[in-house]
């Protein structure tokens, strides 16, 4: 019995021996897979910590005239600031730790400081603004006054206005050409292009486009203009050299967003009444492919490199991925009851504006309906989360930057 109860022992004890190793793979294969998830981790949410210095929020604008700033790196809106009736056309400064954008009703543009969460400036400007649009080097602001058909650029600096002219009826945008000679004036009321000089706001000519025209994009070079109107089924086409219009283009529905590729070569145009898009080539200017994309195709953002599309569906409360080179709807790759069928990303009720984060990592999207701001990782095309912004939120920027120096987030 002794013989056998040592015996017993021995094959314990060699068992346990043997298990060691094993035991030992097992650890180190945790702890490297532990590692690993800590590094993801901090890639996916990029912790302040990390950086201190470097803070990345989004900024929306609310149907009760406010601002609510959201912390993309804590997932959560941090602030809600009050700033004045009807808020629009609000955008990022190119250089400046500032969002700015018009109040239409109270007629003013305001500056709001990124870094402080308040409003550095309201400079009055006149009746009914609705969009603005910078210089190239960031030191003026222009914009255009609907009740009293007027131009400004103002100051970025000591937000004076220094410059300001005549338009054509019922102005709703102006745009500075790449260049940086020209300012573009959308005329609505006229159905009219105005041509000014972007130093003196003088007007050198005028173009007829298509009717209640109310979006504009320019080539690279600065060769042409794009006009859309939300109306009508066609887009003009302008030879800016020339003053002349070119041609006007049909479509297969009224648009609501257009996205020029950065190189000019081709033009998107999203509509919901054709249920998807259609690619214009700007350089022989003839209507190219068409994509059926969904239900209501209303918004849609582009790609820094142009190889993603990114198109909001109003109608059924998603997100379409798109491969716009290859002209086809992302699918789904580890969808297990049907792996070929379509990718949409749950955003919200009546998705609209849609933006990336600085380095495209983000996509995010305004929930109309639902109030609040979709986050979706562009790796994976995945909802992270829905951060609540307010009542009816329309309009999105993105700011990058940190407390000495700012850096730019893509366009």
């Amino acid at each position: 019995m002794a013989s056998l109860a040592t015996k017993t022992a021995c094959m314990g004890e060699f068992r346990r021996n043997m298990d060691r190793p094993r035991n030992f793979r097992v650890y180190f294969l945790s702890m490297v897979l532990a590692i690993g998830s800590l590094i993801v981790l901090l890639r996916e949410h990029r912790p302040s910590f990390l950086r201190p210095d470097l803070h990345l929020c989004a900024y929306v604008t609310t149907a009760d005239g406010a601002v609510t700033v959201v912390d993309l790196v804590k997932l959560k809106a941090v602030a809600h600031i009050r700033i004045g009736p009807g808020l629009s056309g609000m955008r990022e400064h190119p250089t400046r730790p500032e969002i700015l954008g018009v109040s239409s009703l109270a007629g003013f543009v305001w500056i709001f400081d990124a870094r402080t969460y308040q409003v550095s400036a309201r400079i009055p400007v006149g009746p009914l603004p609705y969009a603005l649009d910078f210089s190239p080097d960031g030191n003026r602001i222009y914009t255009t006054t609907s009740g009293n058909d007027a131009v400004l650029a103002i100051d970025i600096h000591s937000h004076a206005i220094v410059a300001r002219g005549h338009t054509g009826r019922e102005p709703v945008m102006a745009k500075i050409t790449p260049d940086g000679r020209t300012l573009l004036v959308v005329n609505r009321r006229d159905g009219s292009l105005g041509i000014h000089d972007a130093e003196t706001l003088a007007l050198r000519s005028s173009v007829f486009v298509v009717p209640q025209p109310d979006d504009i994009a320019v080539l690279p070079d600065s060769s042409l203009a794009f006009v859309m109107s939300r109306s009508e089924r066609q887009l003009s086409v302008v030879d800016l050299r020339r003053s002349v219009l070119v041609t006007n283009l049909e479509l297969a529905g009224k648009p609501t967003d257009m996205l020029l590729k950065p190189d000019g070569g081709e033009l998107y145009m999203i509509s919901p009444e054709a249920h998807g898009l259609q690619a214009i080539n700007t350089w022989t200017h003839e209507v190219g492919d068409t994509m059926v994309l969904g239900s209501a195709p209303t918004r849609g953002v582009l790609s820094a490199d142009a190889s993603l599309l990114y198109v909001s569906d109003a109608a059924a409360g998603r997100i379409i991925p798109v491969d716009i080179g290859n002209r086809r709807i992302i699918r789904c790759l580890f969808c297990i009851d049907d792996p070929g069928k379509g990718f949409p990303i749950p955003a919200g009720d009546a998705p609209g504006a849609l933006r990336f984060d600085a380095d495209e990592s983000l996509l995010l999207v305004v929930g109309r309906a639902s109030g609040d701001l979709a986050v979706i990782r562009v790796r994976t095309n995945f909802l992270v989360t829905m951060v609540p912004v307010g009542e009816r939120p329309q309009d999105l920027a993105v700011k990058l930057y940190g407390n000495k120096e700012l850096t730019t987030p893509h366009a």
